[in-house]
């Protein structure tokens, strides 16, 4: 088994994105608030180079959303094509990130 984190800055696409997830039959997920270091940095130390620059290029975005999910390895491709065919490519800058970390132990989960 899988724990896939994906933190998503796009937080518009929250919604879009588990309905994608339940669609497809996974479920199960954890939502969380969640702000990244530029954006942490600005609001604690006024005038950092990096939270300044990250102010400038999207000023409205205070925070993000990071969502994890234990899942059977053979889903975890089909959850990430989920996930960009409604949030779009990790790949694009500033899209948010997508990894996976190793379950040796899980209760609860049906």
């Amino acid at each position: 088994m899988k724990m896939l984190l994906f933190v998503l800055n796009r937080v518009e696409k929250l919604e879009p994105v588990l309905n994608k997830l339940e669609h497809e039959g996974l479920r199960g997920a954890t939502v969380l608030s969640s702000r990244g270091m530029a954006m942490t940095l600005d609001k604690y130390f006024e005038g950092s180079f990096l939270g300044s620059l990250r102010a400038m290029m999207e000023p409205d975005r205070e925070e993000n959303r990071t969502v994890f999910m234990v899942l059977k390895d053979e889903d975890v491709e089909r959850a990430v094509k989920a996930i960009e065919s409604v949030a779009g490519s990790f790949d694009a800058p500033n899209s948010g990130i997508v990894f996976t970390i190793p379950v040796d132990f899980v209760k609860g989960i049906q």
